[in-house]
């Protein structure tokens, strides 16, 4: 189910505000957009470009390329760049000593370490350079639509932008591509060369279902978080960014977390298979096909206005024929009020084989006159 492109408005935007500058809050499994600030500026990733880092280690787990007992030497680069002497987050790694990967991804995530990244990156692709390239192969791959990648630490750099729309796009992403990795992120503590260090996400230690994911602050974007709960069978993602401290990052958090979980309540749209509107036809033996989704279509709505849903179906039309049964033609676009929710692909119900000439001709006349761009209203 596709993420929709959420703008600048959101389903309540008259009862919730946020001290953030840019934010995005997605209830995981239907996909509903619950709230969307300026999502899509583009803003200084910091260290939430990790999370990125971690997909690309995670997918070369799970294709094989590595594993986690695969080691990388410590290079004099992620020493000095992102270890002891550079005065950021860091796992203490010692210079020419060799790690796994599974305590470099343990470093990365609970500690935030820039040398766990910079090692990883080393290790995979020889370079950081070489491993930035792959992050942005990755990105476009899984989805993100703006962000660009040019280091595995989220360090400063002019170049390296992304959006709150493509992070929580990526935070789903991770959290059901790789279920057995994402667990680290809840991880409360981590001890390397013998140094203690707590979970630098806020959330977990306050009593939200909190499970994951990270933080970031730049001098530029503010503090930013990606976080995600869990509760009462409901899943929420959330990433604010432009926030003035650590301290109103957490509370910000927290309070939209709360808010959302009594505001929206959960409304199945479709059941699974049921028609959920048709598209023109040109050239077939029909003029119009049936269309469906392929799954259950739920949602949440706001709990104070049910009656602001509406749907539509966008396909670029006419269809022309023959068309296969279960083609993918267009999308199911779900609105509450004047916010786009959520997306989700629809397909052709039945075949539809080709006319004879006489009624494509007259499907012809009839397009030349209509046009070519429907939108089905529900």
């Amino acid at each position: 189910m596709a993420l929709a492109s959420a703008g600048g408005t959101n389903a309540q935007d008259a009862l919730f505000d946020t001290k953030a500058k840019q934010a995005l809050m997605v209830e995981d499994q239907t996909g509903t957009i619950l709230y969307a600030k300026s999502p899509d500026t583009l803003i200084e990733p910091a260290a939430l470009a990790k999370l990125m880092t971690m997909e690309v280690v995670f997918h070369a787990l799970k294709t094989g390329e590595i594993t986690p007992s695969t080691q990388y030497m410590v290079s004099e680069n992620a020493w000095r760049t992102g270890g002891a002497p550079s005065g950021g987050s860091t796992m203490f790694a010692k210079l020419k000593s060799y790690i796994s990967v599974g305590d470099l991804i343990q470093g990365v995530i609970v500690q935030s370490a820039n040398d766990g990244c910079i090692i990883l990156a080393e290790g995979i692709a020889g370079s950081e350079q070489k491993f930035a390239e792959i992050m942005n192969v990755r990105a476009k791959e899984i989805g993100l639509k703006s962000s660009t990648f040019t280091n595995s630490t989220g360090l400063p750099d002019p170049k390296q932008r992304v959006s709150l729309t493509d992070l929580v796009t990526l935070a789903r992403h991770i959290k059901h591509e790789y279920p057995e990795y994402y667990r680290t992120y809840a991880q409360d503590s981590f001890t390397w060369n013998n140094i203690f260090q707590r979970n630098r996400n806020p959330l977990l230690r306050l009593d939200i279902g909190a499970d994951g994911m990270g933080t970031g602050y730049t001098e530029q974007s503010g503090y930013g978080i990606v976080g995600a709960t869990e509760r009462n069978g409901r899943r929420y993602i959330v990433a604010l960014s432009g926030l003035a401290s650590d301290k109103e990052r957490a509370e910000e958090a927290k309070r939209i977390f709360e808010w959302a979980y009594q505001a929206f309540e959960e409304a199945d749209v479709f059941a699974e298979g049921e028609i959920v509107g048709e598209a023109s036809v040109f050239g077939g033996i029909k003029s119009a096909v049936a269309l469906k989704a392929h799954e259950k279509i739920s949602i949440l709505i706001p709990v104070a206005n049910r009656d602001r849903l509406k749907a539509h179906v966008v396909y670029q039309g006419p269809l022309v024929a023959p068309l296969k049964a279960d083609q993918p033609v267009g999308t199911l676009r779900i609105w509450i009020g004047d916010a786009l929710v959520q997306e989700t692909p629809v397909y052709t119900a039945e075949a539809i084989e080709s006319g004879d000439l006489k009624k494509r001709s007259l499907d012809a006349v009839f397009e030349l006159t209509t046009g070519w761009v429907r939108r089905l209203d529900f």
